[in-house]
């Protein structure tokens, strides 16, 4: 799907140039010293470059094997400067570490689903921070580590090939088990503020019996970088994806329960519908000031006759103005559940 990065989302000219220049100087030296942590089968699969930083300095995705881990996913950060930590891997580590325990320690957390709920997140396993020389010059290196989920994301069971497999059952099961996660994230004190397809990974298939169209999924989320503490003030700039963000974060208020709930909002129509409810021309000479038009102004559009018992839901969770917008995702679930 389109318009699906996070911001910022401007490609600096000479930038696809520049990650083939690193691609080539880091990833060899990158798949020897995973090679010497026992990890093999190692496949790069992402590259982007740091802004406003040295040449060297990147982060990456990479895919392996471990000799007692298993199939892992590996997230790295490369930093010129040593002196100190690779800071947004490292926040989102320190991140995934408390809403791991949270949830973990939280009694009440494995209720009301038919089917619990085991976690939210991936598991952490493996976290360091490493000086490394490659090209003859010293970098921190930051890496953390979790499993490896070869069902991908729900952005991949939304693609046009696998979304006319889903049945109304399995889409009513995908937007009550997301709502689930991100109330449960709430409730341990902590915002994603980047709700969306591709960060919200399939942990796997439970088959119920023998009829494919009665295959379950379970869900975890991921991605959060982004993530805040639910009670404390955070920036105001649209941090986040475009096609996600909820109409006061394009007028410069911070992040909030509603401003999730309103991501949300955008989710549940996709997984009914296929496609997301605003779009914006990928030709557009300013995307940005599009998206908040379309954020702010358009009104959000009817669903199909066979899924009109959600258009109630689906216009609360995407109301312009918060004070009519659903409150926290607990109310969301108390309609959800009726349905």
């Amino acid at each position: 799907m389109k318009n699906s990065a996070s911001i910022p989302c401007v490609v600096p000219a000479g930038t696809k140039q520049t990650l083939r220049t690193q691609a080539q100087q880091i990833l060899p030296a990158l798949t020897v010293f995973f090679s010497s942590l026992n990890y093999s089968e190692i496949l790069h699969q992402r590259l982007s470059q740091q802004g406003n930083s040295s040449e060297l300095d990147c982060q990456g995705l990479t895919r392996a094997q471990h000799s007692q881990l298993g199939r892992v996913m590996i997230k790295w950060q490369l930093c010129a400067d040593t002196s100190q930590n690779s800071a947004d891997l490292t926040y989102e580590a320190e991140v995934l570490k408390s809403i791991n325990n949270l949830s973990n320690n939280q009694s009440a957390f494995q209720n009301s689903l038919q089917n619990s709920l085991s976690a939210i997140a991936p598991p952490l396993l493996a976290y360091e921070n490493i000086i490394l020389q490659i090209l003859g010059q010293l970098q921190q290196l930051t890496i953390f580590v979790i499993p490896y989920y070869p069902n991908g994301s729900l952005a991949n069971q939304l693609s046009a090939q696998k979304y006319v497999l889903l049945t109304e059952a399995q889409k009513h099961q995908c937007i009550l088990q997301s709502a689930y996660l991100i109330h449960h994230l709430h409730n341990i004190g902590w915002l994603h503020n980047d709700i969306k397809p591709s960060n919200i990974f399939l942990e796997g298939f439970l088959p119920n019996n023998a009829d494919i169209s009665r295959i379950t999924f379970d869900l975890l989320l991921t991605d959060f970088a982004l993530a805040a503490r639910c009670h404390l003030p955070s920036k105001a700039t649209p941090a986040g994806t475009p096609a996600y963000l909820a109409p006061e974060r394009w007028q410069g208020c911070g992040t909030t329960t509603q401003s999730d709930v309103y991501a949300f909002g955008i989710l549940m129509y996709e997984i009914l519908v296929g496609e997301r409810p605003f779009a914006v021309d990928a030709q557009s000479s300013d995307s940005m000031i599009d998206w908040a038009t379309r954020h702010c102004q358009q009104s959000v559009p009817s669903l199909p006759l066979e899924y009109r018992n959600y258009q109630g839901i689906v216009d609360k969770a995407l109301a312009k103005r918060t004070g009519k917008r659903y409150q926290n995702m607990k109310d969301v679930l108390r309609d959800l559940e009726k349905l």
